[in-house]
């Protein structure tokens, strides 16, 4: 069996402080209802590069375009780890 990678955009969503992965409990079902493939990144929320570099590593496992979504600092997360040249053409 091969894996192909799906036909749309991964959603990565990328939670705010004071909150975790968890955070987006209700909002995965609704995605991958509509096969919306989903990745929830479990931020330390101990920095700014802690939290970027993780969010990257999440970025590095998804093959094809990529949809990030960030709640308040998460919005902080995602803008940084989106500056990223490796990622330029999703």
């Amino acid at each position: 069996m091969v894996d192909t990678p799906p036909s749309g955009p991964t959603v990565i969503l990328v939670h705010g402080a004071w909150a975790d992965g968890s955070s987006w409990q209700r909002v995965i079902p609704l995605l991958t209802a509509k096969g919306i493939p989903v990745i929830a990144v479990q931020n330390p929320t101990s920095s700014l590069a802690d939290d970027v570099a993780a969010t990257r590593r999440a970025l590095n496992m998804v093959e094809g375009p990529v949809i990030l979504v960030g709640h308040s600092w998460g919005g902080a997360v995602i803008t940084e780890a989106s500056n990223d040249p490796i990622h330029d053409d999703n």
